[in-house]
């Protein structure tokens, strides 16, 4: 959200979004001193016949620790022979390579933290490999099959990782590495005399020759210093009290033509070229945590967070490079041919210090990549389900009112929120009396019926003496600083005056965590005892969004703790703020019980501390359907509990945008309709019928499938593989698919969907990449794939979502309406089948108390469904997983004392499977038994497509009646 709310009523006359993107608030390249001089020796190198980097290392300083296990040495600059940097490569024992370059002995120290924010722990160095010193190279071989090298070449300077002698990544390749050294600043002479002329016309040698006499450094750094010390934008001047200190780097994938990753942009999944030949866009992706007012729905500019992680795909192998830096990052890419592509790294400040991810699959990378940072959080459960957000919900009653419409509707929701409007003029954790006079009765009414709320709590605060938050944070001395050092940094938000926490001040962390107890603390020390354990926190504004400050954001030279200016640590702001919220509110309960908090700012790592969504999207079908190829990419750079706002933050979407729009959100690991002050009202039950039961149909559907998220997110909380997977990720050889970001799967559910984000749609077309029967989920026709790729058509009239089964697959479902989810915990199951053309199928189901961490001390049931033939008949058995896998539990904590009767699954045993439906047998059955039992169950059959089938149609259908058999056991169908 932006001030214009605080300036005056801003009316949305009309969604447009080329007029309403302010592109005059943020820079371009060409307006920043360090991209601009960066792009400019990239483009010396592209035009000159010839380019060697001027960065070598000198081989007599070569050191191989005494276990030969790392590799570190002196790196020159050929332009400041005086200047000394230090390279240390580490090879991992993942197989992951590090490679960090910092100059050593400057006047002054590079910000080296980013990853100490960004990592879970310090890796692991692999022990067992020893690194080979030649003339003119050092090289690093290693591997189970001893395929993969690292080889530092001495001069110019070239890291590369390669498999089976085929180059991965290469850094420095076209000699764009570039860290600026600190220096002190030369004053201009004052002299007014002109340069001697030169007598005739000087040749274009004699010229050059006289260019490389006043700055024979030129050729690299450019002939004149460009904004080196100070910087103006708009009207605000940047001090760069530290001088010159940007890092440049290109990073090359010579056998690979496809790019993922680096959100956050508004943009394709494969990132599209900024350089080369007719690029897609003119300026670099850039990474720079910004409040964009109605972004762009197809654009390079900065968004609300910044992970610095970019896949490469081949048909043959998928690597990533994790580039850790926080500070203002831009980024070219090039896909110089069919076959490869080049990037080049333009970051302000900070050290080299980039990860070298080597796959070889996708799902290697995903491990690598949540080894370094970690795995998203395992969620509570109710989180998974329907949040319903406006800006604002005004008073206690309005909030009662919306629940109450809700159930008279009989519509499912899990969570209410609050935006900025319910506290006292701004200032979080007061609430406005008038309003909301009785906070924690109304929270409690919300929580009556299985409920939550989520309240919305931003990182700046109201500069009043009145205002606990403010007072103590500015008696304790935890808030951001101006440049002087001295004092507090003043800015304008939503409050008006306001100052802002500095969270990489220790002193700072039990200060917050200790403002959301509920109970008083004590003396005159503030808490939220107008509160409640059931209340949740929503962070905005934390790139952070500053009015009145440069790019909608604080000052470059403002101080943080340790003397760092924000321009080190600006991408990783948010982050802390939103860490430091996930631990205040995990901290009210004891014992703990899991916190959901949202953000808007995030950097890499944030995924261990909730959810995120894409920001104040617009009301367009633009938008709707950039939000999915944003949540995708997202979820493969580690965010995997994402989505984007139901029906657009922005304007008023008709009845067909916002059924779709429902339909895009159910498909989302993160489910919330959100709607701006402006907006008319748009609850579902607001709509006119068939609008409202299409709507109410899609809300249930989700509900019924919360079993499938929940198992997904099991998964993604210990592998690191996202939750909705594209194309790629799945069939990672089928080219066809490399460009594909509007299809997807859920997870390893076998869910294929393609959500329908465009106007008056019918029908629609989905890739299936292998000779294998997909089922639609609803009406269980059977399509046909082909080992070379094969397009089919599915029907997508406003009632139909596009959603496939993959053959093989089992999915475990609760078909019961209920208010919310947490009214579902002793539902019954309904079991689908969904035979492969071999006629087996497997699936699993996780569940626990979905609230508290005992799920980490073994209280879960993990449960693996099985299909298989024997003989004439096909056995469909339920296995404990919790006893076969107990390392994989959950979080990567091995469980040997799991035990299957543990308290959680005793507090379920009475639940039982009371459909199971098997799709796609090929015979009609003669019998049907639970193992160990001479009673027939009760069962229909329908005739149609078996999987065995090489035809397309209806599919049969076996429909077993209440089965009786328990979820918690194990068990044995028989059908024969």
């Amino acid at each position: 959200m932006r001030p214009w709310s605080v300036l005056g009523i801003f009316v949305l006359l009309a969604v447009n979004e080329a007029s309403a993107f302010k592109a005059n608030d943020f820079k371009t390249c060409s307006q920043s001193g360090f991209c601009r001089r960066g792009r400019a020796l990239s483009s010396r190198a592209t035009e000159a016949k010839s380019w060697v980097s001027p960065y070598s290392v000198d081989p007599t300083t070569i050191d191989v620790s005494s276990d030969q296990a790392s590799f570190s040495a002196t790196v020159k600059s050929s332009l400041y022979p005086e200047t000394n940097f230090g390279l240390e490569i580490r090879i991992q024992d993942d197989g992951v390579a590090r490679v960090r370059m910092d100059e050593v002995g400057g006047l002054r120290k590079r910000y080296d933290e980013a990853a100490s924010w960004a990592l879970i722990k310090e890796p692991v160095i692999n022990k067992e490999i020893h690194w080979t010193k030649g003339k003119k190279d050092a090289k690093v071989v290693y591997g189970d099959k001893k395929d993969i090298s690292v080889i530092v070449s001495y001069e110019p300077l070239r890291v590369s990782l390669l498999r089976n002698g085929k180059e991965q990544v290469v850094l420095n390749g076209q000699g764009l590495l570039h860290m600026e050294h600190f220096r002190n600043k030369v004053e201009a002479p004052t002299s007014t005399e002109e340069p001697p002329a030169v007598e005739g016309e000087a040749t274009d040698a004699e010229q050059a020759l006289l260019k490389v006499e006043v700055n024979p450094r030129a050729w690299f750094e450019g002939e004149t210093e460009d904004a080196l010390w100070e910087e103006t934008f708009s009207s605000w001047t940047d001090s760069k009290p530290k001088g010159p200190e940007s890092l440049s780097v290109d990073i090359a994938f010579p056998n690979h033509p496809v790019v993922y990753g680096i959100p956050q942009h508004a943009t394709n999944l494969a990132l599209p070229s900024t350089r080369g030949e007719k690029p897609t866009f003119t300026d670099p992706y850039r990474l720079y945590n910004s409040d964009v007012f109605e972004y762009l729905a197809s654009s390079p500019v900065s968004l609300y967070g910044s992970i610095p992680l970019m896949h490469a795909h081949s048909a043959d192998s998928t690597v990533a490079v994790f580039h850790v830096v926080g500070s203002d990052t831009w980024i070219d890419v090039s896909h110089a041919s069919e076959k490869s592509t080049e990037t080049h790294w333009i970051s302000e400040s900070g050290i080299l210090d980039t990860f070298l991810l080597p796959g070889p699959t996708p799902e290697d990378v995903f491990r690598q990549y949540s080894k370094l940072t970690g795995t998203a959080v395992m969620p509570a459960q109710w989180s998974l389900g329907y949040h319903q957000c406006r800006w604002n919900y005004v008073s206690s009653e309005d909030v009662r009112s919306v629940q109450r419409r809700f159930d008279e509707e009989d519509m499912p929701v899990d969570v209410f929120w609050l935006d900025i409007e319910y506290s006292d003029n701004h200032k979080y954790f007061m609430w406005n009396d008038k309003l909301f006079p009785d906070p924690v009765e109304m929270t409690n009414d919300v929580a009556a019926n299985g409920r939550k709320m989520v309240v919305i709590v931003d990182p700046h605060l109201k500069r009043e003496d009145n205002y606990p938050a403010y007072k103590e944070a500015s008696e304790l001395g935890v808030l951001v600083k101006p440049k002087s050092g001295e004092g507090e940094y003043e800015g304008w938000c939503w409050p008006g005056s306001s100052s802002w926490t500095d969270f990489f001040n220790p002193a700072a962390w039990d200060w917050w965590k200790s403002m959301f107890k509920t109970e008083p603390q004590g003396g005159s020390k503030f808490s939220w005892v107008k509160s409640s354990t059931d209340i949740h926190i929503w962070n905005d504004m934390n790139e952070p969004s500053v009015f009145n400050g440069p790019e909608i954001s604080m000052p470059r030279d403002n101080i943080h703790y340790g003397g760092w200016e924000h321009r080190d640590v600006h991408n990783i702001n948010g982050m802390l703020f939103s860490n430091l919220t996930y631990q205040a509110v995990a901290a009210r309960t004891d014992p703990a019980t899991r916190p959901f908090v949202l953000t808007r700012a995030f950097f890499a790592g944030s995924q261990r501390f909730g959810a995120m969504w894409t920001g104040d999207n617009l009301g367009t079908w633009d938008h709707m359907a950039v939000g999915v190829k944003m949540v995708l990419a997202n979820g493969i750079a580690g965010m995997s509990f994402s989505g984007s706002d139901v029906g657009g933050f922005f304007g008023n979407p008709e009845p067909e945008m916002l059924v779709r729009w429902y339909q895009v959100g159910i498909m989302a690991p993160f489910f919330r309709a959100h709607a701006h002050i402006d907006t008319k009202r748009r609850e579902p039950y607001l709509l006119d019928e068939p609008y409202k039961s299409l709507v109410k149909d899609i809300l249930r559907l989700r509900y019924s499938m919360l079993p499938i998220w929940y198992t997904a997110f099991r998964e993604t909380s210990v592998t690191g593989m996202p939750i909705l997977r594209p194309q790629f990720v799945v069939f990672p050889k089928d080219k066809a698919g490399f460009n594909i970001d509007d299809q997807y799967y859920i997870g390893s559910s076998g869910l294929l969907t393609k959500p329908i984000t465009a106007k008056e749609v019918k029908e629609t077309t989905i890739r299936l990449a292998e000779d294998q029967i997909y089922y639609d989920y609803f009406s269980h026709h059977a399509y046909r794939g082909s080992s070379k790729g094969k397009e089919v058509t599915l029907q997508a009239e406003l009632h139909q979502l596009p959603l496939l089964v993959r053959g093989g697959s089992i999915i475990s479902t609760r078909e019961r309406p209920r208010r919310s989810s947490s009214l579902m915990k002793n539902d019954p199951f309904t079991m689908r089948v969904a035979l492969s053309k071999a006629g087996t199928a497997k699936g699993e189901l996780y569940l626990d108390d979905g609230v508290t961490y005992n799920h980490e001390k073994g209280d879960f049931v993990w449960r693996q469904f099985n299909a298989e033939k024997k003989g004439k008949a096909l056995r469909v058995s339920s296995l404990d997983l919790g006893k076969v896998k107990p390392s994989e539990a959950v979080d990567g904590v091995a469980l040997s004392t799991y035990n299957p009767s543990n308290e959680y699954a005793k507090s379920i045993e009475d639940v039982r499977v009371e459909k199971l439906v098997v799709v796609g047998l090929g015979t009609k059955p003669s019998s049907v038994k639970v193992e160990g039992s001479e009673k027939e169950l009760q069962w229909e059959w329908t005739a149609g497509v078996g999987a065995g089938d090489r035809k397309e149609g209806q599919a049969s259908l076996l429909t077993i009646k209440d089965p009786k058999v328990l979820i918690t056991k194990d068990w044995t169908l028989v059908i024969q």
